[in-house]
């Protein structure tokens, strides 16, 4: 019988596949979210609530995680606050409110290809707004990725109404935009507090804020819904949440954003493909070339 030897390369190996298979879960589970709402939707729940039940539900995950980095890290200052309410409100909150509404309009496949436009959104802020370069690859990376948009949008106007595609696109759009402020905002906050800490913190201001929203667009009997609706409503909070949320964390740690982001390219084709299994919405020449166009231009910008 043999003996094995162990050494550094073989333990950085195992850090790095298990890295890759967290990135691949996180990748899995925000792809299944816009599933899981257009499953919901024919049962007649609006957005806000829907979007309420998801937080609902994953709410006591992100306390205990919250309240367990407050004890282990140190004390948050009201500038910490302030910028932690702003950011919950842009990312968890706005983001995912838009998303859904626009989720009414439009295909899920259309809709992860333009949420997925939040890479470039955030250089683009950076360039505009941080005083950062933008060059020629990022450039590329931007025309790549809005050409892909604009033939997942023919796709969409050949099977649906005009009017509908363009409002839910912009909705979408918009959901992207607040995500990438949040990203933008964020980098500052992770350092400082850790990505588990901030990513759990700022999950407690966006359910808060979406309850919030909730009491006051919703009568409390508004949570009265059919049982399949808090079936999906727990799905989402699970598997397109808390699952996905701490996975990237993770896999950021031992992979890094930039190899985890690469990952993540994956989420695009992974709706398509459940969306023509389980919802039945039609491909087409367009919205796969579309597809293929936005992941080489998040591939292109996410390379280092």
């Amino acid at each position: 019988m043999g003996i094995h030897h162990f050494t550094p390369g073989t333990t950085l190996e195992k850090s790095n596949a298990y890295g890759a298979g967290l990135a691949l879960i996180a990748a899995l589970g925000f792809s299944l979210k816009a599933i899981f709402i257009k499953l919901a939707y024919p049962y007649g729940v609006d957005a806000i609530t829907l979007l309420a039940l998801r937080m609902g539900f994953a709410l006591p995950v992100f306390l205990w995680v919250g309240l367990a980095g407050q004890k282990a890290g140190g004390s948050l200052t009201r500038d910490d606050w302030i910028k932690l309410v702003l950011l919950g409100c842009l990312g968890y909150y706005g983001a995912s409110i838009l998303d859904f509404w626009g989720l009414e309009y439009i295909s899920a496949g259309l809709e992860r290809l333009i949420l997925f436009t939040y890479p470039t959104l955030t250089i683009l802020i950076g360039v505009l707004f941080q005083g950062k370069p933008f060059t020629r690859r990022e450039g590329v990376a931007v025309a790549l990725c809005y050409t892909g948009i604009g033939l997942a949008f023919v796709h969409d106007l050949n099977f649906g109404d005009t009017r509908s595609v363009l409002i839910g696109g912009g909705l979408v759009f918009g959901s992207s935009v607040s995500y990438a402020l949040y990203l933008s905002g964020s980098g500052a906050m992770i350092a400082r507090l850790g990505a588990m800490r901030f990513s759990a913190l700022a999950m407690l201001v966006s359910s808060a804020v979406t309850l919030l929203h909730f009491t006051i667009a919703q009568p409390f009997s508004a949570f009265i819904q059919p049982l399949p609706v808090y079936g999906w409503g727990l799905a989402m909070a699970l598997f397109s949440t808390v699952v996905p949320v701490f996975a990237q964390s993770a896999a950021i740690r031992r992979i890094g954003a930039g190899r985890s982001a690469l990952f993540g390219m994956i989420g695009p084709i992974l709706t398509i493909g459940v969306a023509w299994w389980l919802l039945g919405e039609r491909i087409s020449a367009a919205q796969s070339a579309g597809a293929v166009f936005v992941v080489i231009g998040i591939l292109i910008v996410s390379r280092k």
